[in-house]
């Protein structure tokens, strides 16, 4: 009881925060009316409800700060309720910080009825610069900020090309939806009531987390001892290491001074520095009376051994897999195609993975030549987030090999069942992460392409990089390589040319992104749309010539080099406006044989076995082991021929995953000098060399 007493008023706390959390108006009456009448201390609570906006005012003063233009209201407000780690350590935090001094910098001239007031135009200017100066500097080496450092100098910012937007509703508008969104998040995350993280962290939620755990603990400690017998052995190899230098250092004081050195010596010697698998044969076989026997079995004893040929994996009972994939409950499906993926992504690449892969295509496991109404395909659109997620992630790993996609497209349905899943899934998941790698996949192959352009996907796409913030950088690189791999297509092109005001902002903003990897794809993006007339028209309108030259500034030379080649597509004047179609060609993909499994196909695996459950190798060599049904078959290459230096302009299609393994960042940012280098995955169908387009001024389409 004395403990209880010990701690008596901060539990009260607790009991009451939570009942004004909970919305127990009445309940909060009576309960502090008893304790007040038995004396108990209360501690006094805010009554904070996150459900009723009147129990927030610090989000409504800050907005109505923010509408009203009140500058240091709002900062004092900002800082007295946002916490400093969020300020200074989150980056959307530190962008809107640096937003919404522009937009209170420049409220005057926007909102001011004539000639705004002098002095106080001045005062906010002034304290736009002091934020720039200190804690704004963090920023200036982003080039998505670096134009507004300059203005503060600008005499009239409204008449500008570079901050002309600023003045549109719009921007103000989108300001303020980012800081409600922003607020919320923030002051919810800091109004959650104790009892409720006191019982995440130590309720029943914590069960399958000890489990996981243990289970980690036996992996760590399977590892540990594992490292612990190479450690061993590489002491003893050491130790081993400096007895025979010793002895040979003696050796060769005695040479020195005139003694020889016998051939058994030298062979006892040899016989402690060979491996232990060479120690039994070595002093009967080697004669080490020849001259240089001995340099010569030393490096070959440390000489990299030749792999073995890998072994082929037990065939499956493909029937009965599919059809429990089909019948079997939800957690069977998950652990099946989770084993299935594992079969395709943990398979040694060569004759081990092709023969995995033609197994599964011979057998049509995915059904995508089956017309019945329940197969394995319609797994994508199952209730179970689980199910669709592996399910998602499987064909993701079909869409990793050019044998694989070619077997997808034969499906007529799955491009249009991914396209709904992608729509429908929430961006964050990996449900959604994996059906769009699927489909940027697909963009190699030129008949997808067609039809992901007449369903619309270029509009959805740039909906979508509007706000990259929430996007992952798996799904950021993806969707820009996907976005350009369309726009590449004559048909593409005029998609972007309907709505190219939005396409031309999106795609500038994107160049200042901080993830450098989509750098390529951005810049094949915005010079192949800069090939129609009216889209180059609305890039000047807008100053995009203006915007390009502030990169340049800060560019790397690849980005300056690529930079300058957009500029003189944006400036270039073409003999007619027509252009070009290539969508009545009738022409057999030219994709090169990229297979590339990324390592994100298998990260954050959800599904975790209970005791006693089967997974992955085991569970389909146990319950599907078939008879030896294997048709291994030899690759080839689609095509041989093709060979490209790493200074050549790409101009065959890849994913992000294979573009990053080919070309990894570092020597591109050393070797590669102009706008074709750094170019991504065109379209299946090429024809033309980037290259030569950029050599006249006028510019085709690319076929």
């Amino acid at each position: 009881m004395g403990d209880v007493l010990a701690y008596e008023a901060e539990l009260l706390g607790l009991v009451r925060e939570y009942l004004d959390f909970a919305e127990f108006e009445e309940t909060v009456k009576v309960f502090a009316k008893e304790c007040k009448i038995k004396g108990k201390p209360l501690p006094k609570t805010a009554g904070v409800s996150l459900r009723d906006s009147k129990a927030l005012p610090v989000q409504k003063d800050l907005l109505r700060a923010f509408e009203n233009g009140e500058q240091k209201a709002f900062f004092q407000l900002w800082e007295e309720h946002i916490s400093s780690s969020v300020r200074d350590n989150e980056p959307a935090a530190q962008k809107l910080e640096f937003y919404l001094h522009i937009y209170f910098a420049t409220y005057l001239l926007k909102h001011s009825v004539g000639k705004p007031d002098k002095a106080e135009l001045e005062e906010r200017i002034s304290h736009f610069k002091a934020y720039l100066e200190t804690k704004g500097a963090a920023l200036s080496q982003t080039t998505e900020f670096l134009p507004f450092y300059a203005l503060p100098f600008v005499p009239n910012p409204m008449v500008h090309p570079s901050f002309k937007e600023l003045f549109q509703d719009s921007w103000t508008l989108d300001l303020r939806t980012r800081l409600e969104k922003f607020l919320s998040l923030t002051l919810k995350a800091s109004q959650t009531p104790r009892l409720l993280t006191l019982f995440k962290e130590n309720g029943q939620c914590n069960k399958e987390m000890l489990q996981h755990l243990h289970q980690q603990l036996a992996e760590s400690e399977h590892r540990t001892m594992t490292y612990l017998k190479r450690f061993n052995k590489m002491q003893a190899d050491y130790h081993n290491l400096i007895g025979v230098t010793a002895e040979l250092v003696d050796s060769l004081e005695a040479t020195v001074n005139g003694k020889m050195i016998t051939p058994e010596y030298l062979q006892s010697v040899c016989v402690r520095l060979f491996s232990n698998q060479m120690r039994q044969s070595v002093a009967q076989s080697i004669d080490f009376t020849r001259p240089g026997t001995a340099s010569t079995m030393l490096r070959a004893s440390i000489a990299p051994v030749k792999m073995q040929d890998v072994p082929l994996l037990p065939s499956l009972d493909y029937e009965k897999l599919k059809k429990d994939l089909i019948t079997g409950n939800d957690r069977l499906k998950a652990f099946l195609l989770q084993a299935l993926r594992w079969r395709l992504t943990t398979s040694y690449p060569g004759e081990q993975r092709d023969t995995v892969l033609q197994a599964y295509i011979n057998n049509d496991l995915l059904d995508c030549h089956s017309n019945c109404q329940r197969s394995v395909l319609k797994l994508l659109q199952s209730k179970s987030e689980v199910v669709r997620q592996y399910m998602a992630r499987l064909i993701n790993a079909f869409a990793s090999l050019a044998e694989g996609r070619l077997y997808l497209s034969q499906n007529p349905m799955l491009l249009r069942m991914l396209e709904e899943r992608l729509k429908a899934e929430d961006k964050d998941s990996l449900t959604w992460e994996n059906v769009l790698g699927a489909l940027q996949k697909f963009s190699l192959r030129r008949a997808l392409q067609s039809a992901m352009i007449k369903d619309g996907l270029i509009f959805w796409l740039v909906d979508v990089l509007t706000d990259t913030d929430s996007l992952s950088d798996y799904t950021l690189e993806y969707s820009v390589a996907l976005l350009m791999n369309l726009c590449l297509r004559s048909a593409g092109k005029k998609m972007c040319a309907r709505i190219a005001n939005h396409v031309l902002k999106v795609l500038s903003d994107l160049l200042g992104h901080e993830n450098h990897e989509i750098q390529p794809y951005v810049n094949g993006a915005l010079y192949s749309i800069l090939a129609i007339p009216s889209v180059r028209e609305e890039a000047r309108a807008m100053g995009m010539e203006e915007i390009l030259r502030c990169f340049i500034k800060e560019g790397n030379a690849e980005m300056i080099r690529q930079i300058e080649f957009i500029i003189k597509q944006l400036n270039s004047e073409p003999l007619n406006d027509s252009t070009v179609s290539d969508d009545e060609e009738e022409e057999e993909d030219e994709e090169e044989d990229h297979d590339i499994m990324e390592a994100d196909l298998d990260k954050d695996e959800i599904l975790q076995p209970q005791l006693g459950e089967l997974t992955g190798e085991k569970l389909l060599t146990t319950e599907y082991l078939g008879i030896m049904t294997h048709t291994p078959k030899t690759k080839k290459k689609l095509f041989p021929s093709v060979h490209q230096s790493i200074d050549e302009p790409l101009q065959r299609p890849v994913t992000p995953g294979y573009h990053r393994t080919a070309y990894p960042i570092h020597d591109r940012h050393e070797k590669l000098q102009s706008l074709p280098s750094g170019c991504p995955p065109v379209c299946g169908g090429s024809r033309s060399s980037i290259s030569d387009l950029c050599i006249s001024s006028s510019c085709k389409d690319i076929p």
